[in-house]
């Protein structure tokens, strides 16, 4: 059994792959504080609770944009699991040429994306991770990584309102019920959920007139589901796109 990691700014998403399949998935909050013995009780206590066992995992496969954490989940995975896991890193055997200007400042979730879009759709194709930040990440016909954009997530911009203004409330992302809206809630809502999907589908038309127009378009992230009822470019969405693009590259990099 494979155990991927996706370390995010926000979240942590961990995934155990058993004969090829995600046999179950988990969302934890990225806490950078948190030591190795609170990682591998957390891990064994989700495996307690699930249907796959502990015993069964003989190789893990990490992704991380959080260094901090990088080297506790490394003692962690020896202490409890007994494997040296797999990092993404610039040096990691993608299979796409990364195109950009300095290739270890790319994020390793936005390679790991990458590379499970192109396993899937082929090329030219455009992935769109909603997370901390949304990202729009181009990979050609010709397997190459192209580079991309960044622009603030769901979370900032919520956050920002709240933080930036005397009077607007904090809310939580739901589509509202209609356009406008008739209370200060409903109305930040809409401005959020409206304002996202006019950013991200003028985003894709512009990126699409740029590739070509046999260009295909995936969505992925904890927002990417709600945002694609509302979208004309962003109708596919694979919420678990970053685990299964770790488990091509841990078959692509493993030793025997």
């Amino acid at each position: 059994m494979l155990l991927a990691m996706d370390v995010g700014n926000t979240n942590v998403t961990v995934g155990a792959f058993q004969d090829d399949g995600l046999a179950a998935r988990w969302r934890l909050r990225t806490v950078h504080e948190q030591t190795v013995d609170e990682w591998g009780i957390l891990l064994r206590n989700l495996f307690a609770h699930s249907a796959v066992k502990l015993a069964a995992v003989d190789g893990m496969v990490i992704s991380s944009v959080v260094p901090p954490v990088d080297s506790v989940l490394a003692d962690m995975a020896g202490r409890y699991f007994d494997r040296q896991p797999m990092f993404i890193t610039p040096e990691t055997d993608t299979g796409l040429k990364v195109m950009y200007d300095n290739p270890k400042e790319v994020g390793a979730d936005r390679i790991v994306n990458a590379v499970a879009a192109y396993s899937r759709l082929g090329g030219p194709c455009v992935v769109v991770d909603l997370g901390t930040a949304i990202t729009f990440d181009a990979i050609s016909d010709k397997a190459e990584y192209l580079g991309g954009l960044i622009y603030p997530g769901l979370g900032i911009s919520i956050g920002a309102l709240f933080h930036r203004t005397a009077r607007l409330p904090k809310v939580d992302l739901r589509e509202p019920a209609r356009l406008i809206g008739t209370n200060s809630v409903a109305s930040i809502q809409s401005g959020l959920y409206y304002g996202t999907i006019g950013t991200i589908d003028g985003i894709l038309q512009r990126l699409i007139g740029t590739l070509g127009p046999d260009t295909k378009v995936i969505g992925t992230g904890g927002q990417a589901r709600l945002i694609s009822g509302g979208s004309r470019l962003l109708s596919e969405v694979d919420e678990d796109l970053t685990l299964k693009g770790l488990r091509l590259l841990w078959e692509r990099n493993r030793k025997p």
